[in-house]
């Protein structure tokens, strides 16, 4: 059976690294479509096209060829280059909303999704993609967890990495991403709903592989 996994939920709730460590387990690709937005908002800021213009932008969405690394690592590479790191800088943070939000981005880009599934097994995290982009998977998760447990932990994940982070303006910026994706971010009829305020990584982790096990 080829492995088609879908998770959703808001902004840190867990989906990347339960994703990666899915995708590790399992031997399959791994995506995280958020960073798929994020490289065609990093892209308009660096060839020039601005970041409102709703054509332009999609357009530009439709010609970049992305393609996460083979190696569950949740790299993207863009027109053949390695961007990650780019990918979360201040400038691009300030835009990607508001390109995550345009109609027409949203279309080339899940548009391309269902390609990359259909070319690989697959663990694939973001908005929308167990009830949009794969309505077919066969396991749908969706993590959810208070806006203080996850500010906590993207606060935490700040510190890690080295970058000046407060607490309470993580939150505030969570809220507004949840205001902002609140369309986006309701689980498939079908699917799993994960409170991982009280739970560990693994503890998810073996929450899906059983499911996993139990649809094989």
């Amino acid at each position: 059976m080829t492995v088609r996994i879908a998770i959703d939920g808001p902004v840190a709730s867990g989906k990347t690294v339960v994703g990666m460590t899915l995708a590790r387990r399992l031997g399959c690709a791994f995506l995280d479509t958020g960073l798929m937005y994020r490289a065609v908002a990093w892209a308009a800021l660096d060839r020039g096209v601005g970041a409102d213009d709703e054509c332009a932008v999609a357009a530009l969405a439709r010609r970049l060829d992305m393609k996460a690394l083979d190696d569950a690592s949740g790299r993207l590479l863009a027109d053949g280059a390695d961007v990650t790191d780019f990918l979360r800088l201040p400038n691009v943070e300030n835009v990607v909303p508001g390109v995550a939000a345009m109609p027409a981005v949203r279309k080339a880009l899940i548009a391309r999704q269902r390609e990359i599934a259909a070319q690989a097994p697959v663990v694939m995290v973001g908005r929308d993609i167990g009830s949009v982009v794969l309505p077919e998977a066969q396991v749908k998760l969706f993590l959810t967890a208070s806006v203080r447990t996850r500010a906590q932990r993207r606060h935490d994940e700040r510190v890690r990495e080295g970058v000046e982070s407060r607490l309470d303006d993580v939150a505030r910026g969570i809220e507004r991403r949840d205001r902002l994706d609140a369309r986006q971010s309701l689980p498939a009829k079908d699917a799993t709903i994960v409170e991982t305020d009280c739970m560990s990584i693994d503890d998810v982790v073996a929450l899906a592989m059983g499911l996993w096990e139990n649809c094989r």
